[in-house]
């Protein structure tokens, strides 16, 4: 997920490179039946960019999604979510 929103920043001309994103991912366990199953994932993204660019970034956070592979394949399965923070650089 994070390369795909980091694609989609970049194709609008949003530097994504070197670092300036990131993510922590947690993720949500649930025993059924004596087995460990993932039900939720969520990946917190940080973008280091100028505050300009916020209206934009959030474009790119409302759709990017259902581009990503990862996304496309496991949402029928667990819970996906993301967030994003903007750090000015």
């Amino acid at each position: 997920m994070l390369g795909t929103f980091g694609g989609a920043l970049e194709a609008r001309q949003i530097d994504a490179s070197e670092g300036k994103l990131s993510a922590e991912v947690t993720g949500e366990v649930e025993e059924e039946d004596g087995v460990l199953v993932i039900r939720r994932i969520h990946v917190a993204m940080r973008l280091v960019a100028v505050e300009q660019t916020r209206e934009k970034v959030d474009r790119v956070h409302a759709v990017y999604a259902m581009n990503c592979p990862l996304y496309r394949t496991l949402h029928g399965a667990i819970r996906l979510t993301s967030s994003f923070q903007l750090v000015e650089s």
